[in-house]
């Protein structure tokens, strides 16, 4: 959703508030693409600070279905939006990419709403996703989730000095 600023931004003091829809189905970047299980309204609150700067203030909320780091199972991962801004209006496009501000959610006097909460989404993106603290993976041999039960796979050493051994103790393994 667009938010046009042309009027805030020439009324020092001025402050609006919206409640604004995060349009977007799906997060895509880098490691792929993660469906949107379920998303709170932002609210946005947008004040004129005078001398043409706009502070952007925003909460909200936005549920992704993320792969679990060791079984593949979707785990559903909370990110709580809070979004904090400032906006010189008195910038060009051209001004903000040389002063390497990479605010592509600002073209013009047009705030993609869209593009701001998708930025605050990847910097809120955890770095292990697990489904629970003990997830056990998936077999390495067959793929099957190893939470569900056992595979039924042999399980090879890990060091082929240690075969001799793992020979002795599958013999005399219990029932």
């Amino acid at each position: 959703m667009q938010i046009h600023l042309s009027d805030i931004s020439s009324s020092e003091g001025k402050c609006i508030q919206r409640t604004v829809e995060f349009e977007m189905d799906a997060i895509t970047f880098q490691p792929g693409t993660f469906p949107v299980l379920a998303k709170e309204p932002v609210e946005l609150t947008i004040t004129n600070t005078g001398n043409r700067v706009l502070e952007l203030v925003g909460t909200g909320s936005i549920t992704v279905g993320v792969p679990c780091d060791r079984c593949l199972e979707e785990v559903p991962v909370d990110i709580p939006l809070q979004i904090k801004r400032k906006l010189d209006m008195k910038l060009t496009d051209e001004e903000r990419v040389n002063d390497l501000d990479e605010s592509i959610y600002l073209t013009g006097m047009d705030l993609d709403v869209d593009q701001l909460v998708y930025l605050e989404v990847l910097m809120s993106w955890p770095l292990k996703v697990l489904c629970k603290e003990d997830c056990k993976g998936i077999c390495s041999q067959c793929g099957k989730n190893l939470n569900n039960g056992p595979c039924g796979c042999v399980e090879e050493p890990k060091d082929p000095r240690m075969a001799a051994i793992s020979d002795i103790f599958s013999k005399f393994k219990e029932v």
